[in-house]
C-alpha cells in the first residue's frame, strides 16, 4: 500500500509538472496582415512552425488587409499574455503606436517582411535586401544582354509604395553599376510603367497596355514574381518575341518552375519562410535575453536564383 502510495504521489507530481512546464510555455503572437495571398500564408505557417519548434505556443491573427483590425489584434495579443510579438505591419505609420504599447507592456517586438517606421520602439526589422538583390539580379541583366542597349517595361505594385521602389531602384542601381563596370557607359531606357497591384491579372493588364504603347521591349521588370508571371501571358498572347522576364524579389515556386524550363530569365530571393523562422529565432532569443543590440534591420542572404542555380531553391512542394 504504501509502494502504491508513492507511486500515485509521484504520478500527481508529473501531472503536476506536466500542467507547470505547459504554463511556462513562451507565448509568441505572429500578427499578420493578410493571409489570404500565398506569400503570407507560407509565412505565416514557417513561423507558427518554428515556435511550435522551440517549445513555444504560437497565437496567429489574420487582419484580413484592415489597419484597424491589426491594431485590434495586436492589443489583443498583449491581453493574451504574450511575451514575444512577430508582426507583419498593414501600415507602416498606423501600426506604430501599437507596437510601442506592445513593448512597453514588456513584449519583444520583431517585424518581419514590411516596413514600419524606425520610430517605433521594436527590436529589429526583418527582410531580404532589396539593394543587395537587386544589385546582383542588375549584374545578371548585364551578364546576359553584354552590350546589347536595354528596353525596359516596368511592372510596378501600386503608386507611392516604398518596397515596391526599393526594388525597382536596387535592380536599375544594380543595371548601371554593372554596365559601367563592363562597357563603361550606361545603356537603359525605361520606355514605360505599369502598374499591376502586386498581383498574376494586374500584371497582365500593365503588361497589355505596355506592349501596345511600346514595339521594342527587350526586358520586364517586375517587382515580384506574380505581376511578371501575368506579363508573360500577355506577352504570349500577343505573341511578341525577344522578351526576357526578371523579378526583383520572391523567388514564387510557379516562376522558379519556369526558370527550370529556360521560359524565365531571373528573380531574387525574398523567401517568406526564411524570414519567418529567423524573426521567430530573434524573438526567442531577445525573450531569453540573448539578443542585446540588435541591429534596427537584419537581412536575409540575398541571392539571384537562375537556370544555373534553381536545383537549388525550387520545391515544387512549397506552399509559395
Amino acid at each position: 500500500m504504501r509502494l502504491r502510495n508513492v507511486l500515485m504521489a509521484a504520478l500527481v507530481c508529473a501531472v503536476c509538472a506536466g500542467h507547470a512546464f505547459a504554463a511556462d510555455k513562451l507565448k509568441v503572437g505572429i500578427s499578420m496582415k493578410v493571409l489570404n495571398a500565398p506569400y503570407f500564408s507560407a509565412a505565416m505557417q514557417a513561423a507558427k512552425a518554428r515556435v511550435v519548434e522551440l517549445g513555444g505556443e504560437p497565437i496567429v491573427t489574420d487582419a484580413q488587409g484592415t489597419m484597424q483590425k491589426q491594431i485590434a489584434d495586436v492589443e489583443d495579443l498583449v491581453t493574451r499574455g504574450v511575451k514575444v510579438l512577430i508582426i507583419d505591419p498593414s501600415d507602416p505609420e498606423g501600426l506604430v503606436s501599437a507596437v510601442n504599447a506592445a513593448t512597453a507592456a514588456g513584449v519583444k517586438v520583431i517585424v518581419m517582411d514590411a516596413d514600419l517606421d524606425p520610430k517605433a520602439n521594436y527590436l529589429t526589422l526583418v527582410q531580404s535586401s532589396n539593394r543587395q538583390n537587386g544589385a546582383l539580379v542588375g549584374r545578371w541583366v548585364v551578364d546576359t544582354f553584354g552590350d546589347k542597349p536595354l528596353k525596359i517595361a516596368l511592372v510596378s505594385g501600386d503608386k507611392g509604395n516604398p518596397v515596391g521602389k526599393a526594388r525597382r531602384d536596387g535592380v536599375l542601381e544594380g543595371i548601371v553599376e554593372a554596365q559601367l563596370e563592363k562597357l563603361g557607359k550606361a545603356n537603359l531606357q525605361i520606355v514605360g510603367q505599369g502598374w499591376g497591384n502586386w498581383t498574376d491579372e494586374g500584371g497582365l493588364k500593365a503588361m497589355e497596355d505596355l506592349l501596345v504603347a511600346n514595339k521594342d521591349i527587350n526586358l520586364v521588370l517586375g517587382e515580384n514574381d506574380s505581376m511578371v508571371l501575368g506579363a508573360r501571358r500577355a506577352i504570349e498572347s500577343a505573341n511578341r518575341q525577344g522578351i526576357t522576364l526578371v523579378a526583383a524579389a520572391d523567388g514564387q515556386k510557379e516562376a522558379l518552375a519556369l526558370i527550370k524550363q529556360g521560359k524565365y530569365g531571373a528573380t531574387a530571393l525574398n523567401d517568406p519562410a526564411l524570414i519567418a523562422r529567423t524573426a521567430v529565432d530573434l524573438g526567442f532569443k531577445a525573450a531569453n535575453g540573448q539578443a542585446r543590440d540588435l541591429p534596427k534591420m537584419t537581412y536575409t542572404p540575398p541571392a539571384v536564383i537562375d537556370r544555373g542555380n534553381i536545383d537549388k531553391f525550387y520545391n515544387p512542394k512549397a506552399v509559395f
